[in-house]
This record gives structure tokens, C-alpha cells and sequence, in this order.
């Protein structure tokens, strides 16, 4: 079975105060994220090796934006987001809080 078929996907946005690294203003950037929920049970088909795999999963969010553009309007360059983890584990059973 493929670790797709584990969890329930969906596509969020979450607020970040980011900084400009050229022109050094912050500003409140919305942070595409993909979350991957763990499902409730495990499909039918699934052997022991699934299972197995299955009980160690956790659900997590990965970041889908690597760059941001400046929202000053006379700098607006591009920026590499570092300040933020690009992987975030979440409890289980709990919405996806903040990054």
C-alpha cells in the first residue's frame, strides 16, 4: 500500500509575520500548507507490514511555499522563507493549529 492511502489531504492557509531580508519590513504573509490527517482505520486490504506502518503514522502539514514576495510595492523581491519549518506534526484528533 502506498503511505498516501493513509491519510486525508487538504490544502490550508496559515498567517506568518515574515520579514523582507532586502528592505527588512515585516509584514503578514499567508503560508500555503498541505495537512495530511490521519485516518480513522486502516483500508481492508492492508497485511501486517501496513499495519505496522499504519500505527506509527502521525499526522503532519507541509509547507507547499518555499518563496514569498515582498509586499512593500517598491521592493517586491522575492524571498526564501526560513523563519518558518517546512514539516509540522500535529496530535492526533486536533485541527492544525498555527506552523
Amino acid at each position: 500500500m502506498d503511505e498516501r492511502e493513509f491519510f486525508d489531504e487538504r490544502s490550508d492557509k496559515k498567517p506568518a509575520n515574515l520579514s523582507c531580508p532586502h528592505c527588512h519590513q515585516s509584514a503578514e504573509y499567508e503560508i500555503q500548507w498541505l495537512v495530511r490527517m490521519k485516518k480513522k482505520s486502516l483500508p481492508p486490504r492492508a497485511d501486517d507490514r501496513d499495519r505496522a506502518k499504519f500505527a506509527k503514522a502521525q499526522s503532519y502539514m507541509l509547507r507547499r511555499d518555499d518563496m514569498m514576495m515582498c509586499k512593500n510595492m517598491r521592493c517586491r523581491k522575492r524571498f526564501e522563507i526560513t523563519g518558518v519549518q517546512s514539516v509540522a506534526f500535529l496530535a492526533d484528533g486536533l485541527p492544525a493549529a498555527g506552523p
